[in-house]
């Protein structure tokens, strides 16, 4: 299933994707819902984030082929970081650069979206509190990375989690494909079977240490190949058997 959240005039709604078409949730996929007979064309409506996450936890030097990029050696348990919800932005929406930076990089990366409580969660039982698996670029200002050793500033700009388009619920986040284009030209490519710690692992560590909250994202690392972008760019994150992240570069007003 592939869940979508969507604005219909003035009016935000949840749907699922059938046949290129949405058809309408009565309800949300964090608790009770079906589905009505009301149908959109993707032409007709915006689609927005899939979800609302209180809180994205996110995860450093998670790709083996990433850790010998940056010539770090890769980490022993995972490295966290907090990304505000304020941070997020749709498909097709705009990220905006900041004055302050000379260096904005993307990141694609595969997230896991929670989908109902998560605490002190055994391994084995992880799956039973993940939704499903969309795209995310960890979007990042890379010259002030060196200033902030826990990262917030430069990776916490409104603006710089991209998240969508949709989540899909019924694949397995072990081998896919996860690749960045940037203005049409691939610069990263790898496979979920290259990360350190994967998405049952990850909500399993996270949940020890936090409450996971029903739509919190966990951004499962990005990589190798990050590089820069510019204004006026285009970046998509590409995931297979999920679709594309489209996002553009625009400048700070």
């Amino acid at each position: 299933m592939k869940i979508v959240r969507y604005k219909d005039g003035a009016l935000v709604r949840w749907g699922v994707i059938e046949e290129g078409m949405i058809r309408e949730m009565d309800g949300d996929p964090f608790g009770h819902f079906h589905l009505t007979p009301r149908m959109k064309t993707m032409g007709e409506v915006k689609l927005l984030s899939p979800c609302l996450p209180s809180k994205i936890v996110a995860l450093g030097l998670n790709y083996r082929d990433h850790a010998e990029e940056v010539k770090m050696v890769p980490p022993k348990e995972p490295l966290l970081f907090i990304k505000p919800s304020t941070s997020v932005i749709g498909p097709g929406e705009a990220i905006v650069y900041p004055k302050i930076s000379k260096r904005v990089d993307y990141e694609a990366e595969l997230a896991v979206v929670i989908g109902k409580v998560a605490k002190k969660v055994p391994e084995e039982k992880a799956g039973d509190y993940i939704l499903g698996y969309t795209c995310l670029n960890d979007v990042t200002a890379r010259d002030l990375q060196p200033k902030d050793g826990q990262w917030t500033l430069s990776k916490g700009f409104d603006t710089f989690s991209p998240i969508g388009p949709w989540i899909v619920t019924d694949i397995d986040p072990h081998h896919l494909d996860v690749s960045s284009y940037l203005n049409g030209e691939r610069r990263q490519y790898s496979n979920t079977k290259n990360l350190i710690f994967g998405p049952h692992q990850l909500v399993s560590f996270i949940s020890r240490v936090m409450t996971l909250l029903p739509g919190d994202a966990i951004a499962t690392g990005t990589p190798s190949g990050i590089g820069p972008m510019a204004i006026g760019d285009q970046i998509d994150v590409v995931i297979e058997g999920i679709g594309t992240l489209s996002n553009k570069v625009v400048a700070e007003e």
